[in-house]
């Protein structure tokens, strides 16, 4: 038994000593020792393309508000967006598409693989534009046309997402080569049957790792993007009409921590509050003496401005009196809306 004591505190003592114990060097705190080098300096005669920077700083520019001092802030709550369904139809109008909430890249190659699986393979995938056309099919329930389904798969206005929109096209059995496409679907009922189809079938799938290299700019730039620049108030730019934007507003007001006190639509103003929210809690003898926040009243303290400029919307946060704010405030409250726009 002492043996074994002996062997025992004999293995724990070499343990604590380290490789010292065996007569070795612990440099594992060499590195606090070491000296800067000269740098290396390639001769003349050789060249020097293969030899650069493997992490270079990018260069900032003197204006920058990077370079300008201030508090850290807290971090942003994630988009409410996050959480909510991953698939789902929305529609606006006379329009209907398919949202999911992952990049079209990642989007592109399921996509692909439901309509081969559903006996509807493609004639025509273009990546770069986000476009695929089915070959003309038949079905049971239809003994005289031939019908084909068009997708377009763009960027979605939320964060990370991605649209898909239908257009149903039907001609008379044997005239497939002399048929056009429509500018709307020749049945609605078909269109949406498609759509569910892939709905339903996009939101089975537990995991989307598969992603496509061809369609990283699939669909064209991002419908929406704040902008900022040195001569003019950051904003957001939305590639969308009025009607949508103005809708995708009022839906960004209400998840994104925002209280709407009044709005009018034809001048293009939301009157809305925006408080930081607070670390802390107010106890039981806090409410009981002092009252609850639910009873104080909420006044607007900024406006949302959402006006058209050409093509597009721009949609600006300025103060209650309609005021410029300072680049880093109006900046944090426009990135708090983007999170949310739908």
């Amino acid at each position: 038994m002492k043996i074994m004591s002996a062997i025992v505190i004999t293995c724990v003592s070499a343990n604590l000593a380290g490789c010292g114990w065996l007569g070795l060097k612990d440099r594992s705190n060499d590195y606090l020792l070491s000296e800067e080098t000269e740098r290396t300096v390639i001769p003349r005669e050789l060249g020097t393309s293969s030899v650069g920077q493997i992490y270079p700083i990018p260069v900032i520019d003197a204006s920058s508000e990077q370079l300008v001092s201030f508090e850290v802030p807290r971090p942003q709550p994630a988009s409410v967006n996050t959480f909510e369904q991953l698939v789902k139809i929305q529609s606006f109008d006379d329009r209907r598409w398919v949202l999911i909430n992952i990049s079209p890249s990642e989007l592109w190659p399921r996509l692909r693989n439901v309509l081969n699986r559903n006996g509807v393979p493609s004639a025509i995938a273009q990546g770069s534009s986000g476009l695929i056309e089915s070959v003309w099919v038949t079905f049971s329930s239809d003994d005289d046309n031939s019908h084909r389904f068009r997708f377009n798969i763009s960027p979605g206005v939320q964060l990370e997402s991605t649209e898909v929109a239908i257009l149903h096209s039907q001609t008379v059995r044997g005239e497939e080569d002399t048929s056009e496409w429509p500018i709307t679907s020749d049945s609605d009922q078909r269109e949406l049957d498609m759509l569910t189809l892939i709905a339903n079938d996009l939101a089975g799938v537990d995991s989307f790792a598969s992603v496509s290299l061809l369609a990283q700019e699939i669909g064209g730039v991002s419908k929406v993007e704040i902008i900022s620049s040195e001569v003019a108030d950051p904003f957001i730019q939305m590639k969308l009409g009025f009607d949508r934007s103005w809708a995708s507003v009022v839906y960004s007001l209400e998840r994104g921590g925002f209280s709407t006190i009044d709005k009018n639509r034809s001048e293009g103003v939301f009157f809305v509050n925006y408080t930081e929210p607070s670390s802390t809690e107010v106890g039981f003898f806090g409410r009981l003496f002092g009252g609850s926040k639910d009873e104080e009243i909420v006044t607007a303290n900024y406006r949302v401005l959402v006006e058209s400029v050409a093509t597009d919307v721009e949609i600006k946060i300025v103060d209650a009196e309609g005021d410029s704010l300072g680049r880093s405030e109006a900046l944090k409250l426009l990135a708090i809306l983007r999170s949310n726009l739908s």
